[in-house]
Formats: structure tokens, sequence, C-alpha cells
């Protein structure tokens, strides 16, 4: 198990409030994700296709095939990398949770 260097989730956060961090993931084709790890509930949404390996920390090796428009739920897990397998650069819009909106919106 790696047990150094924790990277950030994305490039750049793109909009942040009390309900969500939202990060904008770039890579370039063969470029590798530095290593993190989620600590909240996450939504991914690509914008372009993707062909990606997903690293983790326990030795498993799970490839992605992702495509615009299909969504992907992720709970909060193992530390990783992520490696743009692809000809083409990768891009998508991560979406953490971090509360429930649900209490926000109940009924006084």
């Amino acid at each position: 198990m790696k047990t150094s260097g924790i990277g950030t989730i994305g490039d750049r956060i793109i909009l942040e409030n009390e309900h969500v961090r939202v990060w904008l993931v770039e890579l370039n084709p063969g470029q590798i994700q530095s290593r993190h790890v989620h600590e909240l509930p996450y939504l991914i949404v690509p914008l372009t296709e993707g062909k990606n390996i997903m690293r983790f920390d326990d030795g498993r090796e799970i490839a992605t095939d992702e495509k615009p428009g299909v969504c992907l739920w992720r709970m909060p897990g193992v530390p990783h990398e992520l490696e743009n397998v692809s000809s083409w650069q990768y891009r998508n819009v991560l979406v953490e949770m971090k509360a429930s909106t649900a209490a926000t919106h109940a009924a006084p």
C-alpha cells in the first residue's frame, strides 16, 4: 500500500458552496492524475469520452469507459490515481456532495 503523496481531486475548483464542491478535471493522453482520496460522495460528469485506468492503493486496477451524458456516482474510499490511456484529452466535472440538501428545503 502506498503511503506518501496525496494530491488534489481535480485541476481547479469551479464552484463551491455549503452543499457542493465542483472540480474541473483535465488529463492529457498518457497523463496520470496525482494520487488522491475522496472524503465525500461524488458525481462524475464526463465532458469527453474517457478511457482511463484507476489504480487503487489496495492493489485494484479498474478500467473506465466513460461517455458524455452518462453520469457516474461514487462513494469515498481508497486512495487512487487516474491514468488517461486514450489518445485524446479527457475532461470531466466532478461534484462532491458536502451536505444533504433535504435539510435546507424542509417545511417550517
